[in-house]
């Protein structure tokens, strides 16, 4: 039997059966309203522990955070659907009872209740119950979220540096020279008169002369021009982030009875704080 020294201890602790099979996690923890003996725990079963079903810690042990039960999984899960909303009535318990073969057990004046419900631990997700017990004060706890924003770094893409040959036309003006042949007569005076009559009176003769011009000659040559590195610096931009929060309100539900605020002034029957 666990008692109700470990009552803190169970939520959230993995759940066994009698197969050795792991049924899920320990998702509430009822309690008798008199002993505060814990004597049911709902199990949080299905993908993401999205679904609750009730067992009794009859015969079940606790040891090294892991829930012993007395039923196999499927025997677990196919038990009756009882909304886990902070108190079992009558006929919830009763079905429970009756399903897990505890017939003889009877359901006294004193129902069982969420041992978190008087404290408005909301355990699953699902609206606490916050009631007169044992285990409250005279005052309640408002929550709130708050939003807290940072960064983290991540890649965000990739840089290369990549080298291809591209050809181009490149077009250059240069002055080349050549060679024409030029005629020129001259009449025959005193100063040639000698060369002119050194040779036969009549003849046949040829005279050649050789011309020449210049050619365009081009050639490469490949030589480095500049050295190219990738870098990195940061740039800082504003971004605005939009996020949901949750808070918790208090409002005095109470018709029939004037009530004043700590400063002494009447305090409105619908008071939020």
């Amino acid at each position: 039997m666990i008692d109700s020294s470990s009552v803190n201890d169970l939520i959230g602790a993995d759940v066994y059966g009698s197969g050795e099979a792991k049924i899920g996690t320990v998702g509430q923890v009822y309690v008798d309203n008199d002993t505060q003996a814990p004597t049911w725990v709902t199990i949080r079963t299905g993908l993401f522990g999205t679904s609750e079903t009730f067992a009794p810690l009859t015969e079940a042990n606790f040891d090294a955070g892991i829930v012993r039960i007395a039923y196999d999984k499927a025997f677990v899960k196919d038990a009756p659907r009882v909304e886990a909303d902070g108190a079992l009535s009558d006929e919830e318990e009763q079905a429970l009872y009756s399903y897990y073969g505890m017939t003889d057990a009877s359901v006294d004046e004193s129902p069982l209740y969420d041992q978190d419900a008087d404290r408005g631990v909301n355990t699953h997700g699902t609206e606490g119950h916050d009631t007169s017990g044992p285990t409250t004060d005279d005052a309640m706890t408002r929550s709130e979220e708050r939003l807290h924003v940072g960064t983290e770094r991540v890649g965000a893409g990739r840089a290369r540096l990549r080298k291809h040959v591209v050809t181009e036309q490149v077009t250059k003006t240069v002055p080349v020279s050549h060679e024409e042949v030029t005629l020129s007569r001259e009449p025959i005076t005193d100063a040639n008169a000698a060369d002119a009559l050194a040779g036969p009176d009549l003849s046949e003769e040829e005279h050649e002369v050789v011309l020449t011009e210049e050619r365009i000659v081009t050639s490469k040559e490949t030589v480095p021009v500049e050295r190219v590195r990738l870098g990195t610096e940061t740039v800082t931009e504003q971004q605005t982030v939009n996020e949901d929060v949750s808070h918790e309100e208090i409002e005095l539900d109470d018709t029939d009875v004037r009530t004043t605020t700590t400063d002494g002034t009447a305090a409105d029957r619908d008071t939020r704080s």
